[in-house]
């Protein structure tokens, strides 16, 4: 929070004999060596200094490195990956032609990512982290106007590029968080960033699907653009500072190997990757196969889009699930919310469902994975050393590959036999078991 200055003094007179070091008479209120008013220049000084504009609180707050603007951050990233989550999709299904083959390609584009996120810890030891976040922002510009060609190898490019950028975006984005949020804070800032964001993530799935039909299909990937431009000259007018302990060259980089030896190691770290997994998974799946449920039931292309806006619309009531972490702990939150995600997802997999219903049983699960995000990555930022952040910050990070690249892997082999509804009732399932997992999150938690 930025430092305010003590209050200038409104009255001219007061301000002139401050500004003159005089004694005031304590009887007649009065300077002794001066005379009763001040002259005419030192007047307009006066008013000057009186009247002098103090920005407000919340501008000094965007403008230093803390739990806002790392919320920003955040927030104007969510904008420029949300406005594309639900073309990329529709787009891949409409060159390759079946969901099968969607699956295969966001299998092969994440799996790749994984080796690409596992390098950033030998760039953040050698350069400072500031131009990792950078590349991320650059990447982020350069891959829609890749995807935007819509051919199959600019699409797998595109997505490439997409994967890189938003891992070193997202490691370097932890990194800061630690270095400057305090252990005790975390449980507010991580549901403050994720309630900045919802703006994004509601407007972000519809409007992108909405300006590519109805304006031009290269409309979201120019403003997905944009809005990864303004994340760009947003970071670097903040221009938040690196933590020298992390960016010393002079410690031994350890390899990949033996970081993920290490951070395997640690149950504690296995089990927040676990849940962090789980929950990206799920809505990997309400992006990428809400989209293709709804073209394939007959609602549309544009109702699948509405259903994806409105199902991470609910990251606004953020800040009732932020009271229920402070009040129960992560421990009970986490256990509520995949179970409600498991059965609302489970339901949408039932024999007959209507296409209105498996929507509104969507939404359902997305109530209770929304309540799952306002933990956020608390499990793992308070259990990881400062020694190691940027090592197993980065192995934690894999979560977001191996949640992008193994359901797909998955859902290709099982839509070999079955039809779609079966990817529903695998993850219902995978979310109730994850329900039974986060009982040995500790109850002080």
């Amino acid at each position: 929070m930025a430092q305010v200055s003590p209050v200038t003094p409104i009255f001219p007179c007061h301000s002139w004999a401050a500004m003159n070091h005089t004694t005031l008479d304590s009887t007649a209120g009065l300077p002794l060596d001066a005379p009763l008013a001040p002259t005419l220049e030192e007047g307009f000084a006066a008013d000057a200094t009186a009247t002098h504009v103090r920005h407000p609180l919340w501008l000094g707050a965007m403008a230093a490195p803390g739990a806002t603007t790392f919320a920003l951050l955040f927030a104007i990233e969510s904008l420029a990956r949300a406005l594309l989550v639900t073309v990329i999709p529709l787009q891949a299904l409409a060159i390759l032609g079946d969901a099968q083959q969607v699956s295969f390609l966001f299998f092969a584009v994440s799996l790749g990512g994984l080796a690409g996120t596992l390098s950033v810890p030998w760039l953040v030891r050698r350069t400072r982290r500031r131009w990792i976040y950078s590349l991320g922002a650059a990447l982020l510009i350069s891959a829609p106007a890749l995807l935007a060609l819509g051919d199959l190898p600019a699409q797998a490019a595109g997505m490439a590029l997409r994967v890189f950028g938003t891992a070193c975006l997202s490691i370097c984005l932890n990194l800061y968080i630690m270095d400057h949020i305090s252990r005790k804070d975390l449980n507010a800032s991580e549901p403050k960033r994720m309630f900045y964001s919802a703006g994004a993530w509601t407007l972000g799935p519809f409007l992108g699907v909405y300006l590519g039909s109805e304006v031009a299909p290269w409309a979201p990937y120019a403003l997905s653009g944009l809005c990864a431009v303004a994340l760009l000259a947003y970071f670097w007018f903040v221009r938040v500072s690196d933590n020298p302990a992390l960016g010393d060259s002079t410690r031994p980089v350890p390899g990949p190997a033996a970081n993920i030896r290490r951070f395997f190691s640690q149950p504690r770290f296995v089990l927040a990757w676990a849940v962090a997994i789980g929950r990206n998974a799920w809505w990997g799946v309400l992006f990428i196969y809400t989209p293709i449920y709804a073209v394939n039931s007959g609602l549309g292309e544009l109702a699948g889009g509405l259903i994806v806006s409105i199902g991470s619309g609910f990251i606004f009531i953020m800040p009732l699930w932020a009271w229920v972490l402070r009040r129960y702990g992560l421990r009970r939150l986490f256990m509520g919310g995949f179970l409600t995600i498991g059965v609302m997802t489970f339901a949408v997999s039932l024999t007959g469902m209507p296409p209105l219903a498996g929507a509104a049983f969507l939404l359902a699960a997305a109530f209770g994975a929304v309540a799952v995000d306002a933990g956020g990555n608390v499990l793992f930022l308070r259990a990881v050393r400062q020694r190691e952040r940027s090592e197993m910050t980065t192995v934690y990070a894999t979560y977001r590959d191996v949640a992008d690249f193994a359901p797909p892997g998955i859902f290709a082999l099982i839509l070999m036999t079955f039809n779609l509804s079966a990817i529903f009732a695998v993850m219902g399932i995978a979310m109730i078991g994850l329900s039974h997992l986060c009982r040995h999150i500790p109850r002080r938690m």
